[in-house]
């Protein structure tokens, strides 16, 4: 069975393909979105989503999130006494999706098609394929959101001779993708975006304007605090239905507000809105149309149900851009159409589905400066961003000094026409033939298929000796054994049993609200806690299912009575 992922910064999910089209499948509290959030206990037990959402408040030390904008990084999150990478956690959050899809399902998951931002690099790509073996899946297919989001709304299937633009806002990251149909195939022809600009940072703009309204400094705070306010604001920029965003949140024992009118929060938002014009303006020019020219405007991403964000594209290109389908879950609902393309599902209509490079891939050269000065450290293009793939491209070089007998190429990705300012992929070394400057030519090759996988080929012209090679990033990659063993140590982490977690998730917003009430209302709490808790003791699973109801009941109320 293929199932189609969303491996989002916020939140995440699966989808499978059934006869009447792309569903999505429910976690194990029977909701469709999964927070892409992770917590370990002092038992080595494994939470993953809602339930570690809730333990973040309570357990911040415990708890990670927000790790996806580290993927392909050397950067480590610290869980109580446990260290792990982004690529390991995104692992147990697709780990937690392949299980409750087998329960849900009631077969076997062994392969996913996971998507991944447009503008993800070589390296990030990579992470998270490699997460995805960790979890045990076969990831033979990555897509990219933008275009899984088309193959959702169904572009594919619209007139011929029509362009795109797909607007995806999420949590974390930006993407803008261009793309055009004509005859069966669905051609992606320009993306850009931002890896670390979302829906967080409108976020951080409220807890900032709390701050400084009520005089709170962040440097005094505790993990727990910055947790619990970061909390407060995320329900805050949520609430669409106001005219002004309210935040409301406890200091130092005593209840405040904090009311920003929407035109206020505007222009707050300004350098924000700034920076998603610069991945706009840059996938219409490397595309070589204007706004008037884009025939359809697609939202995608939970940020942009933002009214903000909505009437900042509207104005951007002069339309209103469509939104019929929930913008958290196309992406998901696109992957799980291509995995039925993957499958050759007969209902679903074929296409061809073009992807372009989200980055320029070259190597770095030396060059003749003045005085016959040999200057390094100089990027060359090979395969130019956005290009469309799969794409393969050769370039002719020549060694530089008198009796030269090594080469090195040094693969990079980046649009720099410096070397160091782009990101290493990696190197190749040869052995040359001992002669003249610029006697010797290497022909390199670099190969790019629609996995962002890159083949670099260097063929030495003279004696025809020919170097391949699949380039890995070597800070990144993981051996085959290295991975087993990786595998087989975070399967010892354990995730709790399905009942056991809609009771926990449970106890766990309790506590949260149990340390943010006073007086008579954390009394009531306690109570009802308590009387939860009694009937968890005698382990009872019908009365548990009533008293379950029951709680949550009170829990609601006890939050609405805490602003009341």
């Amino acid at each position: 069975m293929i199932i189609g992922i969303d491996l989002g910064t916020t939140n995440s999910l699966a989808a499978y393909y059934t006869e009447h089209g792309p569903e999505i499948i429910p976690n194990r509290l029977g909701e469709r979105l999964t927070p892409s959030v992770v917590s370990i206990d002092e038992n080595d037990q494994v939470y993953v989503g809602k339930t570690a959402r809730e333990r973040m408040a309570v357990y911040p030390s415990q708890t990670a999130d927000l790790f996806k904008r580290s993927m392909g990084s050397r950067k480590e999150f610290k869980l109580g006494n446990k260290t792990f990478t982004a690529t390991e956690l995104s692992a147990m959050v697709l780990r937690s999706l392949k299980e409750d899809a087998e329960v849900y399902l009631g077969e076997e998951v062994t392969e996913a098609v996971i998507s991944v931002p447009a503008y993800f690099n070589e390296v990030k790509r990579k992470a998270v394929k490699q997460a995805g073996e960790l979890a045990g899946l076969k990831v033979e297919r990555i897509i990219s959101e933008p275009t899984a989001a088309a193959i959702a709304y169904g572009l594919y299937q619209k007139n011929d001779n029509t362009r795109f633009l797909v607007f995806d806002l999420g949590g974390g990251t930006f993407d803008v993708s261009i793309l055009e149909l004509f005859d069966d195939i669905l051609e992606v022809r320009a993306v850009a975006g931002d890896n670390y600009l979302g829906g967080e940072d409108f976020t951080n703009l409220i807890v900032e304007e709390f701050y400084k309204e009520h005089g709170i400094n962040e440097e005094s705070l505790s993990a727990k605090e910055k947790a619990y306010y970061r909390n407060q604001a995320e329900k805050c920029k949520c609430n669409t239905a106001d005219s002004f965003y309210r935040m409301q949140a406890s200091v130092s024992g005593e209840k405040v507000e904090t009311l920003i009118p929407r035109g206020a929060f505007e222009k707050m938002s300004s350098q924000l809105l700034d920076r998603i014009k610069t991945p706009v303006r840059r996938s219409l020019s490397d595309a070589g149309v204007k706004p008037g020219e884009i025939d359809e405007v697609v939202l995608v991403g939970g940020t942009t149900k933002m009214p903000l964000v909505r009437k900042f594209v509207g104005k951007l290109f002069g339309r209103v851009p469509d939104t019929s389908i929930n913008p958290d879950e196309a992406v998901a609902l696109g992957a799980a159409i291509q995995a039925a393309m993957k499958e050759r599902k007969e209902a679903v209509k074929e296409v061809i589905l073009t992807d372009v490079c989200p980055f320029t891939l070259g190597t770095e050269v030396s060059v003749k400066a003045e005085n016959d000065h040999i200057e390094g450290n100089h990027f060359c293009p090979i395969i130019e961003r956005n290009t469309v793939i799969p794409a393969s491209r050769t370039q002719q070089f020549f060694t530089v000094y008198d009796h030269q007998t090594q080469v090195e190429i040094h693969i990079l990705q980046g649009e720099s026409r410096f070397a160091s300012n782009n990101v290493s992929l990696g190197t190749l070394k040869l052995t040359v033939p001992d002669n003249e400057a610029g006697k010797e030519q290497i022909d390199i090759t670099y190969t790019y298929d629609i996995n962002a996988l890159l083949e670099v080929e260097a063929k030495i012209v003279s004696t025809g000796e020919t170097i391949t090679r699949l380039i890995k990033n070597q800070e990144n990659s993981m051996t085959e054994e290295e991975m087993k063993a990786r595998m087989k140590e975070l399967s010892y982490l354990k995730i709790p049993p399905r009942e056991q977690e809609k009771n926990k998730v449970l106890l766990l917003r309790g506590e949260r609200l149990y340390e943010e009430t006073t007086g008579e209302l954390r009394e009531q709490l306690e109570m009802v806690t308590q009387q939860f808790e009694r009937i968890l003791d005698r382990q009872d699973p019908l009365k548990i299912e009533e008293a379950r109801k029951d709680y949550e009941e009170a829990l609601d109320w006890i939050e609405e009575e805490m602003w009341v």
